[in-house]
């Protein structure tokens, strides 16, 4: 486990749970989960934050506390609550990273100079890191079409499947 912590969107939280691959985030130091994520979360998956086999800590925001800046962003890209929240709970938290799959949410990120990752970039880190094995890696992205509802373009899919073919 690495002292990294990170604020969850739902996602990442959804998506490795479709892949059976949730285990992953016990990686991190600590995962930070607004409430609002929270509840999208619970919206497509009721029992993914039950036991959650992560070092998870739920915490509500206040959306009063959001600098002018955030707010501006926030609106400019059409952040929904929860990842507005995230970012919200990232300034407070300026060394965690943001875990997102949703593009937006990642350039809003971007703007506020805010390091982000979504789910592929967690399966790719799992090889690094000797979480999984690159046939195990492999194996979870070929499956991603099938087995999650995570939207990604082809050629997203392919960029990440030769990072993992490639001799490190």
């Amino acid at each position: 486990m690495t002292e990294t912590e990170v604020v969850c969107d739902a996602g990442p939280l959804i998506h490795l749970d479709e892949l059976s691959s949730l285990d992953l985030l016990g990686d991190f130091a600590r995962v930070w989960i607004p409430d609002a994520v929270a509840w999208e979360v619970y919206r497509h998956r009721p029992t993914v934050l039950d036991d959650p086999p992560f070092p998870a800590r739920r915490i509500t925001t206040d959306p009063a506390s959001s600098d002018p800046r955030l707010a501006a962003v926030s609106r400019a890209f059409s952040l929904d609550a929860g990842e507005t929240a995230a970012l919200r709970l990232l300034s407070q938290h300026p060394d965690a990273l943001f875990l997102t799959d949703d593009a937006a949410a990642r350039l809003a990120a971007k703007a506020l100079g805010v390091r982000s990752y979504g789910t592929l970039g967690i399966l790719i880190r799992a090889l690094r890191r000797g979480l999984r094995s690159r046939a195990e890696v492999m194996e979870l992205l070929q499956s991603i079409p099938s087995r999650s509802t995570l939207f990604l373009s082809r050629e997203i899919l392919d960029e990440a499947m030769r990072q993992v073919e490639a001799p490190e």
